[in-house]
């Protein structure tokens, strides 16, 4: 494709609306899965730390260990180094949905921490007071701590997705995808500043879409 060939716009239709969507696709699904593995990892880090409904030293020691060293990765190597895993998932390791994977593995290590941070945000008396009356830790867990830390947890949501919105971008350097991938091949290497620049302001008008949501959703739920 010759890029002189085309005008900005048809160059903006044929090229940065795809690569958009395929952005909000990876964004979306990674972000979903991560969210519930996420809750998953947060809720077990909370019932079995010390003092927590089912405290177990041992898996508590070991799940926290595996979030810290994921979190220790700076995307773009473990983009790479779980390459065999990737393929093992999806069959391939270049393109938009490859890059899901790693996405997802990168995130939900941040989700989980967000989710144990809001729950240990609930106040100590409510849990014993539903504990007073009977109910089982599904229902504390549920009914209790997760209803008390919802508006902390949309506040940590909010900042994820942001960040995983640049783990997006950056995925675009392996093939991934997506407006990293168009803003570093079609821009950064064709030294076409408008194609560059035109993703560097979406990505800004798509960061503060999601920081004014999440902040109006922290708002009414607070």
């Amino acid at each position: 494709m010759v890029l002189q060939d085309y005008t900005f716009m048809q160059i903006f239709q044929i090229l940065i609306v795809p690569a958009f969507f395929a952005t909000l696709r990876m964004l979306i699904v990674s972000g979903i899965l991560s969210t519930i593995i996420g809750f998953g990892l947060g809720i077990a880090l909370t019932l079995t730390e010390k003092g927590g409904l089912s405290p177990n030293l041992a898996i508590n020691r070991i799940l926290d260990f595996i979030v810290n060293t994921i979190r220790s990765f700076p995307f773009i190597i473990l983009l790479i180094s779980i390459i065999p895993f990737t393929r093992l998932i999806v069959g391939t390791s270049i393109g938009e949905t490859a890059a899901i994977v790693p996405l997802t593995v990168a995130c939900s290590p941040f989700m989980g921490r967000i989710f144990q941070n809001a729950f240990k945000e609930v106040d100590p008396a409510l849990i014993e007071a539903a504990q007073s009356f009977g109910a089982t830790k599904t229902q504390i867990v549920f009914k209790v701590m997760l209803k008390e830390a919802v508006p902390a947890i949309i506040s940590g949501l909010c900042l994820a997705i942001i960040n995983l919105l640049g783990c997006t971008a950056m995925a675009g350097a392996v093939g991934a995808g997506g407006l990293g991938a168009t803003a570093l091949t079609y821009g950064y290497q064709n030294f076409n500043m408008k194609i560059m620049y035109s993703i560097v302001v979406i990505l800004v008008i798509l960061v503060a879409i999601v920081q004014y949501f999440g902040d109006w959703i922290y708002k009414k739920l607070k």
